[in-house]
């Protein structure tokens, strides 16, 4: 009894590592694709990062001795993979961005835990918990609150961007749920995500020669920097250790890791860019931090708070 509580402590206490170490990362990650923006066009950034995470991972893989062979009826569903998670969400963030301030773009892409939630009810059966949704509601209600006034600058977003920006976050739900799908069908994280990389890649290229980008590259140093820190760690890394937590809590506690992500960003805004908090902000990022603790309670102990607080 001893040991297997030992093991689920472990357990439970390797779960928040990679929650933090996706957080951290993917937070970190939105200052490191300001200096992709520039002479090289989107698409071609994505397929240098995408193309460098794999041969990353190919190599991790052969040195772990790690199989990268998958079943002839596995393909279909990494390679969806691929295009809802690796390629086609990101080239239409990118889109959106040119014609929507960060804030709404990150508080749109924080609904993904709205959509996850109903998406793994719907494609997987799962029952969502009554905490996580309540979570949901308060971390997005905090992220609105953050981002108020970028929000409130809609002169000049279009309609359209906001469409795109909501497309491109349920492609990257249904990536979360194909990987859940993925994992209950037996396929390892690591390998998945590899050939699903992969498979990326080569949808990013078709549409880079179809649509006529010209394959540049920077050779600034900040460049080069910030291609290798999103192809290492905010894709071979933070995409492992956040597509582990959605096969281990689900789906719908996983991706409410998107709404601390421009948290994250913020405080290193503060230190680099010297981001000035006001009261509103504030408030909204309590929200968002008490919605994180609700959701990653589980059902015993939210019962056990909700009867403490009605004492």
């Amino acid at each position: 009894m001893f040991q297997r509580g030992r093991s689920q402590g472990g357990r439970q206490l390797n779960t928040t590592a990679l929650y933090l170490v996706t957080v951290l990362i993917w937070g970190s990650s939105w200052l490191a694709i300001r200096y992709q923006i520039g002479i090289v066009a989107p698409e071609i950034s994505l397929i240098y990062r995408f193309a460098l995470a794999t041969v990353l991972l190919v190599l991790w893989c052969a040195v772990r001795g790690i199989s990268l062979r998958f079943r002839l009826r596995d393909h279909p569903y990494l390679a969806l993979l691929g295009l809802c998670l690796f390629s086609m969400n990101y080239l239409l963030f990118y889109q959106a961005a040119f014609n929507l301030a960060t804030g709404l773009l990150a508080v749109i892409f924080s609904t993904m835990t709205v959509m996850n939630i109903i998406n793994s009810t719907v494609l997987l059966g799962r029952k969502t918990e009554k905490q996580t949704i309540l979570g949901a509601c308060l971390g997005l209600t905090g992220m609105a609150l953050v981002f108020w006034p970028q929000i409130q600058q809609t002169g000049t977003m279009t309609f359209a961007a906001v469409v795109i920006s909501v497309i491109a976050t349920y492609l990257a739900s249904i990536g979360n749920i194909l990987s859940a799908r993925n994992q209950m069908h037996g396929l390892p994280v690591v390998s998945a995500n590899t050939i699903g990389m992969a498979y990326g890649t080569c949808f990013l290229l078709i549409y880079s020669l179809w649509s006529g980008a010209p394959f540049a590259f920077d050779t600034a140093g900040s460049y080069i920097g910030s291609l290798a820190f999103l192809a290492l760690f905010a894709s071979a890394i933070a995409f492992g250790c956040y597509l582990t937590l959605v096969g281990r809590i689900g789906p719908e506690k996983a991706a409410y890791a998107t709404v601390l992500f421009p948290i994250v960003a913020l405080s290193l805004s503060t230190w680099v860019e010297n981001f000035q908090w006001q009261g509103r902000a504030i408030a909204g990022v309590i929200l968002v931090l008490g919605g994180n603790v609700i959701v990653l309670l589980g059902q015993t102990h939210f019962t056990a708070l909700i009867r403490l607080l009605r004492r």
